[in-house]
């Protein structure tokens, strides 16, 4: 471990000194500021020439500036000597837009991992991409985790009657299949239909859930209309009681309202995105960290471990 270095962008920093008290390790010390016309300015602090570097940055909101510092880092290390940089996203923003739904309109988050690539990266580790095929967008090895070993432990500890996992959408299908297999718990569908990009109408549930808890669980939770909707339908068809989770809280737009009037019991979201303060509205929140998860795919990348092996029973 005396080859490794791991530093923090600014986006998400709570997140990184977990990962470092993980580790054993104390972040790498770095000058991050802006000039006064907003460029981004960074300054190492640390001997990372021939080093085994990893830079963790989720590219929330601001979405541009944290993505814009990220690419300005690996540049950083790259020019200082650093042996391989592993870029460390916990959230990918940009993962969306990762294919033409429609004519002249960008694949932006090919955009992203051309970027990435050609920044320096010669590693990227993230959580729960919106779409598991970005991974084939990099010419470089992706580590894409899964957040189900903390959902499922947060689930787990539930213990209410029968369960049913519930796909809010059909995109959602094989990760709600995997939960249910791993809580022996049903299956069941929202069968969804979008008017626009800010607007869904959701039919009905294909399966039964009347009597029955219900857990739901995707991987992003933007402005909370789809789980909303989702909620409302489950609980007309007669769930006893509503669960949530999500890996990543965007929440934008109205969420934090929508979220906090929802029919939903406990909400609970990992720490990939930091959240403001109004999340506290939210009373029904729980945030899981994901901490000791990214922390152990680092050590094992840094040993040339397996990493699938963390989600193999």
């Amino acid at each position: 471990m005396t080859n490794l270095r791991v530093f923090s962008g600014r986006s998400n920093p709570a997140l990184a000194q977990k990962i470092g008290e993980y580790l054993g390790l104390p972040l790498g010390r770095a000058d991050l500021d802006d000039f006064p016309d907003g460029e981004v300015s960074v300054k190492l602090h640390e001997d990372v020439r021939g080093r085994d570097v990893f830079v963790i940055q989720s590219t929330c909101t601001p979405v541009n500036d944290n993505l814009i510092e990220l690419l300005t880092f690996i540049d950083c290390l790259k020019r200082a000597s650093a042996q391989r940089i592993t870029a460390v996203i916990p959230y990918f923003g940009y993962a969306r837009q990762d294919r033409k739904e429609e004519g002249r309109v960008p694949i932006t988050a090919k955009l992203v991992a051309n970027l990435l690539t050609t920044a320096g990266a010669n590693r990227v580790l993230c959580c729960d991409l919106h779409a598991a095929q970005i991974q084939g967008f990099f010419d470089i090895p992706v580590d894409n985790l899964s957040a189900e070993p903390v959902i499922t432990t947060f689930f787990n500890s539930i213990e209410d009657g029968q369960l049913v996992l519930v796909s809010p959408d059909i995109g959602n299908l094989k990760r709600a299949r995997v939960y249910a297999e791993r809580l022996n718990g049903d299956l069941a569908i929202i069968d969804k239909r979008r008017k626009s990009g800010h607007e869904t109408v959701s039919y009905n549930v294909i399966g039964d859930v009347k009597g029955k808890t219900v857990l739901m669980v995707d991987d992003m939770i933007s402005t909370g209309g789809t789980v909303v909707q989702a909620c409302e339908l489950v609980r007309r068809s007669g769930a006893r009681r509503v669960i949530v989770a999500a890996t990543h809280g965007v929440l934008c737009g109205n969420a934090i309202k929508n979220l906090s009037g929802a029919e939903i019991e406990q909400l609970a979201i990992t720490d990939t995105i930091p959240l403001t303060a109004r999340a506290a509205e939210i009373k029904q929140l729980s945030v899981l960290t994901i901490s000791k998860l990214l922390g152990e795919a680092i050590r094992r990348i840094h040993r040339n471990e397996s990493v699938s092996s963390l989600f193999i029973d």
